[in-house]
């Protein structure tokens, strides 16, 4: 069946870039099925020109706020417009990380210990002992995330000079450093896919290494145990389930191999994962013998 779809890619985030990636791809995806598309960069206008556009469904390829923290999902709700990805309820969870811990740690999903601390509190002591790491509590794809160290440049405390995310964010979430490996787990419907393991060539997995090609090496499926990795797919499919998250979603995860199940843990869920060349979720699903276009189409589908 020929739709009319509206991808909803761009928007105003820090992700924006990302976010124009992914929708040209879907779009591209889209028109090869057969479907009618129409483009949308996202303005503040975006509830006009959907109505004038009048869509049969939405396809989210926005990434960060406003397109993935409940805002978009609350304003299509009320439209009565059809779209892919989770809800707004979900969405509003899954992008804050503190109110992920609270909905899914009581449910036996082991997660860093964390707290909000003031960024102006940094420059007269550390919130926890190093090495820790500091991240935006509502902001995706590790943009602007910091690993606090002793051997690190920020100084001890850190320096209010020095550039990093206390000076955007006028609060952190403070973890524990997990030291071991970058693991990462897709789900679409109600399947895990399959265990990526990301080995960045030069620091760690941040938004440049995320989206800069040759940046990172993917090893999918994972060289990991099967145990390690079923215990990814479970938990993933889980935090899916529990946030009640719809179409696809993404869940990623530190693991120290030394402590074997017992050091798995999940770092957040991504309601809105990348669509990009070097995504990760097209990555599992060529893995599970699904081409990117099978793979918009069945999130298509999902959301209908």
């Amino acid at each position: 069946m020929s739709l009319h779809v509206a991808v909803l890619m761009g928007g105003w985030s820090a992700e924006r870039e990302v976010s124009l990636s992914s929708g040209a791809g879907v779009a591209e995806a889209l028109e090869a099925l057969g479907h009618r598309v129409t483009r949308i960069d996202m303005g503040r206008d975006v509830a006009n020109v959907l109505a004038g556009v009048r869509p049969d469904v939405v396809f989210n390829a926005l990434h960060g706020t406003p397109g993935e923290d409940g805002t978009v999902q609350g304003m299509l709700d009320l439209m009565q417009i059809p779209y892919t990805h989770s809800g707004m309820v979900a969405s509003v969870i899954a992008i804050d990380k503190q109110l992920t811990k609270q909905a899914l740690v009581p449910h036996g999903i082991r997660m860093p210990e964390g707290r909000v601390v003031e960024s102006e509190s940094l420059y007269a002591i550390d919130p926890l002992p190093r090495p820790y790491v500091l991240k935006p509590v509502n902001e995706g794809s590790s943009v602007g995330v910091a690993i606090v160290t002793d051997e690190g440049n920020y100084g001890n405390p850190i320096g209010r000079d020095v550039e990093g995310p206390w000076q955007d964010f006028a609060a952190l979430l403070a973890e524990p450093f997990i030291k071991g490996r970058e693991l990462t787990t897709a789900v679409i419907g109600d399947e895990a896919l399959c265990v990526t393991e990301l080995l960045p060539t030069r620091g760690f997995y941040d938004y440049d290494a995320k989206y800069t090609e040759g940046l990172t090496r993917h090893v999918c499926p994972a060289e990991i145990p099967v145990g390690i990795a079923e215990a990814c797919k479970a938990t993933t499919l889980a935090a899916h389930r529990i946030l009640g998250c719809k179409g696809t979603s993404r869940a990623d995860f530190r693991w120290d191999e030394e402590r074997g199940e017992a050091g798995l843990y999940l770092l957040e869920v991504n309601t809105q994962p990348g669509m990009t060349p070097l995504s990760l979720v097209p990555e599992q699903a060529r893995q599970a013998g699904m081409s990117y276009e099978d793979l918009v189409q069945r999130i298509v589908e999902e959301a209908l």
